[in-house]
Order: structure tokens, then sequence, then C-alpha cells
């Protein structure tokens, strides 16, 4: 009886050693999963925050090549597919921007990994890009902004500027600020400009002019009378280059694809006057006023760089300026009394330029002092 009692025990001990077995093994297979488990969403975890990283530099090579509208061959970069950070790896990411105002664009960017040709991971971006400051308008003295004027886009001047015109943006003003209906902000007694002067000369175009180290020659205008017409660029004058000597007139139904250079004052007698710039070239290069007779109106899509001050007589017509308009020693006088209506809108894109004062020697600017985005989400 007692030798049948002891095999019982033997069987009974076995059984709870094979039992104690399988319950470690069953436990160790479930950390075993788990554990899969956790490093798959490790992996998942990082692979999404690479994406999303990569996404982000997607936004800032938009933002870049925006403020920098010269690298570009169209007016402003529309984006791209299949970039990458690190060329030969596999993370890409497309970008694809669209202009909603002047100084606003939308861009949306979508960052991915491939692995045998599909999508293993994806992060998608969508922010508008502001530029700010963006000036329409930049002037040397003290200004007045007649309720004739309708600036879209910022204001700077180097004195007081006051009147009751409209101003879509913000002002800054080394002086006092009285403009009675600005959308943004005053900025008063400021130190200094918010974006530098353009710095052109007129004498960088006198005969000859650059690109890269190539030389080109400018078509001279030996009249005081502008000659009316369609006037394009040429193998030999790429950008466009008219340069006048001394003052002269546009009598109308001037069209100039291109740069218009008068070194001395312009006057404008006849309407159909408009001069657009050539990709990185200013529109208007004066050295002296810019004279708006009576029956006179100007359009220049580009910059405007004027030397003196803008005289709008009476019986002017229009002039619309869209790109920016630069006078370094005055304002735009003259036009509260007329009918003229004048608009100035910012253009970044279409207002910088890329030129070289000498052979090799690139000189580069743009009218937007720097860039945010804003209302950035995730798709």
């Amino acid at each position: 009886m007692k030798r049948i009692k002891r095999k019982r025990r033997e069987g009974t001990a076995l059984l709870v050693v094979l039992f104690i077995v399988m319950a470690i093994t069953v436990l160790s297979l479930g950390f075993l999963s788990r554990s899969d488990v956790e490093l798959a969403c490790g992996k998942n975890m990082i692979l999404r925050t690479q994406m999303d990283h990569l996404a982000e530099s997607g936004l800032e090579h938009a933002r870049g090549l925006i403020l920098s509208p010269q690298d570009v061959d169209t007016e402003y970069w529309q984006g791209d597919v299949r970039q990458q950070l690190v060329a030969g790896g596999n993370d890409y990411y497309d970008v694809n921007v669209v202009k909603l105002a002047e100084c606003n664009y939308q861009i949306n960017c979508t960052a991915y990994k491939e692995r045998n040709g599909e999508r293993v991971g994806r992060s998608g971006l969508i922010a508008e890009l502001r530029l700010d400051p963006c000036i329409a308008l930049w002037t040397g003295a003290n200004t007045t902004i007649s309720q004739r004027i309708t600036i879209n886009g910022d204001v700077y001047c180097n004195g007081s500027i006051s009147g009751n015109g409209y101003v879509g943006g913000d002002v800054f003003a080394t002086g006092g600020i009285t403009l009675s209906n600005i959308t943004g902000k005053k900025n008063e007694t400021v130190a200094e400009a918010p974006v530098s002067w353009p710095g052109l000369g007129v004498s960088d175009f006198s005969s000859t002019y650059y690109i890269g180290s190539t030389t080109y020659s400018t078509h001279i205008v030996d009249a005081n009378i502008h000659p009316g017409g369609n006037f394009i660029p040429s193998a030999g004058n790429p950008a466009g280059i008219r340069y006048c000597s001394g003052e002269v007139e546009l009598p109308g139904n001037v069209n100039v694809e291109g740069t218009l250079v008068v070194n001395g004052n312009l006057r404008v007698s006849g309407a159909n006057n408009v001069i657009s710039a050539v990709k990185n070239f200013p529109a208007l290069l004066v050295s002296g006023e810019v004279i708006i007779e009576d029956g006179g109106a100007l359009e220049v899509r580009g910059l405007a760089q004027i030397g003196q001050r803008i005289t709008v007589s009476a019986g002017a017509q229009n002039m619309d300026i869209n790109g920016g308009l630069f006078i370094a020693n005055g304002g735009i006088e003259g036009s509260a009394s007329s009918s003229i209506s004048i608009v100035i809108t910012a253009g970044p894109a279409i207002a910088a330029i890329q030129t070289w004062p000498s052979a090799g020697s690139c000189v580069r600017w743009i009218p937007a002092g720097g860039a945010f985005f804003r209302g950035i989400t995730r798709e």
C-alpha cells in the first residue's frame, strides 16, 4: 500500500511540472508576441515621425523658393514631385504651390517612403504661406496718400505719412502715421526700413549690361518722344532694355516688354502705355521725376524705381503698378484734386530682381522681408 501511494505522488509531481512548463511557455509566447507588436508599433512611430519631418522640410523647401523666385524659370515655384533630401534614398516628397494672392500661397506637401515600388508610409501637410512684410510702396520723404490711391500691400515712408487713401497692409514710418484707412498695423518711428532699397543704377544699363558674364547691348532711344508700338526682347537684348538719355515722353500706345531706363524725367502724355518686366529685371528705372500729364495713363508690371517724386496732373488718367513702387526722394503729389485712379499692388514674384552690375557679379533683391506659415493642417 505504501508503494502504491509513492507512485501516485511521483505522477502528480510530474503533471505539476508539465503544467508549470506549459504555463511558462504560453506566457513566454505571449510576451514574445506582445514584444513583436510593440516593436512594429515603434517602427511605425519612427516611420511616421520621419515622414512628418520630411513633410515639414517640403514646406520649408517651398518657402525658400518663394522667397527666391530668381531661382526658378516660372513667375513663382509651383512645386514638384519626387523630391529628396538625401539622393539615392527611399524617402520622397511632392509639393504643390498655388498662389492665393500676390503675397499669399497655399502649399500642399506629401511625404512618403517607397519599398519595392509601393508607398509604405505617408504624411501630408497643408499650409498657407504669408510674405510679410511685403512692400508695395516705398517713399523717401513725407508722403500723403490721397483718397485716389489704393495700395494693396505694405508701405514704408522715410518720414511722416498721412492722408485718407486705402492701404491694405501694414504701414512703417520713421516719423508719425496719421493715415485713416489702414487694414494692418501702424509702425511709427521705426529705425530702419523693413526691406532694403533696390539700389539699381541707370548707368548699369546706359549702353551694355550683363547676364552672368555675358555682355548684351541695350537699345538706345535717341528721341525725346518715345515712338509708339510694341517692343520686345531680342537675342542681342534678351532683357529688352531701352535706354533714354535726358527727358523722354510716352505719347501713348507704347508697349514695352522689358525695362525702360530714363536718365532724366519721364513724361506720360498719352494713354495705353504699358511696361512689363522680363523675369529678374526691373520694369521702370527713372533717375528723375515721373510726370503724369493731362490724358496720360501708365501701367507697370514689375519693379518701378524712381529717383524723384511722381507728379499727377488734374486731368491725368489711371496709373496702375503691379509689383512695387520705390521712390527715393519724394512721394506721389497732385493726385488729390484729380480724378485719376492710382492702384499700387505688391507683387514680390514679378518685382524680384537679379542683375549683374559687373561681369559675374550678381545682385539679388526682393520686396518681401520674410515669410511665415499659418493654418498648418495635417491631411
